[in-house]
């Protein structure tokens, strides 16, 4: 049965769906390129939205994907919020370990190139007029994520991301505080500490749940 899908790219955005058969995960996850049909491609350059036909992607070219079928998330699982920098988009929601994961002393790695985020609220970097989308979930290119607050050290989730960790929260129904870090400068002194902002996931701007009838940005 077909998925329709969201496919956020480097410069732009797909609204299409997929003819194979399986989950949108287990797709993106074959390391085969995604082949879409019926796709319309929304362009970040602020271009007119226009209907393509077919598009494909090598899985190193998507940095977040979407389907409209639920994806299977772990049972007893602990949520934290986090926020990432993903290409030219900026995606907040919440992303799950098991109880008591310590990635000081976790054996256990991820696998795959993609991690599911719940809860997901996608704007464009630096383009506040450009509205929000909000998604149940997605799934995130991990090896193309820049940057990534959360509030636990996630850098064998996302190698090669700066990381800011947060005061944070470790389930939605928590409290969250900010923590305060001190930066160096140029001459090795010591500058004013500065506070990290408010975690992800704590403000939303689009009121509309599920997959947007626009990418943001190309209303």
């Amino acid at each position: 049965m077909p998925i329709r899908v969201e496919i956020y790219a480097a410069d732009g955005v797909a609204i299409a769906v997929v003819a194979r058969p399986g989950s949108l995960r287990d797709i993106v996850e074959a390391g085969r390129e995604l082949v879409l049909e019926r796709a319309m491609w929304h362009p970040l350059d602020g271009g007119p939205a226009r209907q393509v036909g077919q598009l494909s992607f090598a899985p190193d070219d998507i940095h977040i994907a979407v389907s409209d079928a639920a994806d299977d998330a772990p049972v007893h699982a602990q949520w934290h919020d986090v926020a990432v920098d993903v290409g030219p988009y900026h995606a907040t929601g919440q992303l799950s370990t098991m109880p008591g994961f310590d990635p000081g002393r976790a054996l256990a790695r991820p696998t795959g190139e993609f991690v599911l985020l719940r809860d997901v609220q996608i704007d464009l970097l630096g383009r506040e007029d450009a509205g929000s989308v909000r998604q149940r979930t997605a799934l995130v290119n991990r090896y193309v994520v820049d940057r990534v607050e959360a509030d636990l050290m996630l850098g064998f989730f996302f190698p090669g991301a700066v990381m800011v960790v947060t005061g944070g929260r470790e389930s939605a129904d928590s409290a969250t505080e900010p923590v305060t870090v001190a930066t160096a400068t140029p001459g090795g002194e010591s500058a004013s500490p500065t506070t990290v902002g408010e975690p992800a996931g704590a403000a939303a701007t689009s009121a509309t749940p599920g997959a947007p009838a626009t990418a943001p940005g190309t209303a």
